[in-house]
């Protein structure tokens, strides 16, 4: 592929509220001088977390024209009207997991037809390469935003926490636009007695579990989060293995989950019912068990603000019944009809910003970055592992094999 690819560019994201960059300025310094041969054209964003001035200081052109460039980066999806034919597209499409049962579970841009996107896709043979599924041999991913997704959403939920309690609450993280003011800001604050149940144990797991050490919110374990009661707020992580259980009893097999999810039920009552807050920061599969039920919440009178970092529509959280904005992070549920209503009059309260590292737009686009410069690049200018290989959705006009099932979708 080297003689293939001379220039990269970096799109405008279609999204309106989208402010992050797959590249930073000074990844496009070490770019060039790995790969001299490599032009990289960026197309200008008044939006975009770095100026375009910045860019250009460090090597790259500024054009709204991206038609020579062989192989284009973005974050979100693209919009249709602006894909270019014949070219290399690498972006969140968040369309692998879709199909007729799990489109309303679907992440992404709202709004953005997805079956439009794939179509175009095809029919402009545009090769679809998807960071999600940029894996390891073992399924681990090589790249993200998660955690950058787990601190937000940790900061937030922590900051509704204190909202609904009628306690000082903190500045926004997107107003604040800085990690380690992030962290000065919540050592100190004295939160009082609670107990907090955390799901999950990846990258947007290790993200809230990071923020939460600048806290004086300490971890138990599963034990005594269940027995004992505390004179100072904690916190308890259930991992993959605390949060699901064959239906058969049998002894718990991380990969087995993987590809039996439907195997599982959700262990997670118990916990739900010692918990004040709850925050949501695992990997869910539509084809999982959801980590409660409509039904359930009911059962659940201490639980009064949950922190969706996952964000699936009606999915492992069913309070999620729409995803939330940066400007407006919350809503109020009505926990008997499931309608939205006043904050005053509602039993619970819910965070689920879809797009939650958009408010440290610096710091996780340049981690996510060198994710690009070093588990992507070297792999599309060099030999494929098969990581490539792995997440391309579609070529010349047709779906690989592995994605072969997203024609059902689109011509559903």
């Amino acid at each position: 592929m080297t003689e293939k690819i001379n220039s990269i560019g970096i799109v405008k994201e279609s999204r309106s509220d989208e402010n992050r960059a797959p590249i930073a300025p000074n990844q496009v310094s070490q770019i060039i001088k790995k790969y001299p041969h490599i032009n990289i054209v960026v197309q200008p964003s008044d939006k975009r977390t770095f100026k375009n001035k910045e860019y250009e200081q460090c090597g790259a052109k500024i054009s709204e024209d991206l038609n020579n460039c062989d192989l284009l980066f973005g974050v979100k999806e693209v919009d249709s009207n602006n894909l270019i034919p014949n070219k290399d597209y690498v972006f969140f499409s968040h369309t692998y997991k879709l199909n007729k049962e799990t489109l309303s579970n679907a992440q992404g841009t709202p709004g953005m037809d997805k079956k439009e996107l794939l179509r175009s896709i095809l029919s402009k043979k545009i090769k679809l390469i998807d960071y999600e599924n940029i894996r390891d041999k073992n399924g681990t991913r090589h790249l993200g935003f998660g955690r950058f997704a787990g601190i937000v959403g940790c900061y937030n939920t922590l900051n509704l926490f204190l909202s609904q309690n009628n306690f000082q609450t903190l500045a926004r993280a997107y107003k604040i636009n800085d990690y380690e003011r992030i962290k000065n800001n919540l050592s100190e604050v004295r939160f009082p007695i609670f107990k907090l149940l955390i799901t999950g144990d990846g990258r947007v797991n290790n993200g809230v579990q990071e923020i939460l050490e600048y806290t004086n919110i300490k971890q138990v374990s599963v034990k005594e989060f269940l027995e004992k009661n505390f004179e100072y707020p904690v916190y308890c992580n259930l991992e993959t293995k605390d949060y699901v259980f064959h239906k058969s009893k049998k002894l718990f097999d991380l990969k087995h989950f993987i590809e039996y999810p439907k195997e599982y039920e959700a262990s997670t009552f118990q916990y739900l019912k010692e918990s004040d807050i709850f925050i949501s920061a695992h990997y869910w599969d539509p084809n999982s068990p959801k980590i409660f039920t409509k039904n359930q919440i009911k059962k659940f009178p201490k639980l009064k603000v949950i922190g969706d970092v996952t964000c699936d529509i009606d999915g492992s959280v069913p309070t999620t019944i729409r995803s939330t904005t940066i400007e407006e992070p919350n809503f109020f549920l009505n926990t008997e009809t499931f309608f939205e209503i006043d904050k005053t009059k509602s039993d619970l309260a819910v965070m689920a910003v879809d797009n939650l590292p958009s408010e440290l737009p610096r710091d996780s686009s340049t981690e996510f970055g060198n994710g690009i410069v070093n588990e992507v690049i070297p792999y599309m200018l060099g030999k494929d592992d098969g990581r490539i290989l792995n997440s391309t959705i579609a070529m010349e006009g047709r779906f690989l094999e592995k994605y072969n099932y997203l024609n059902n979708y689109i011509n559903s």
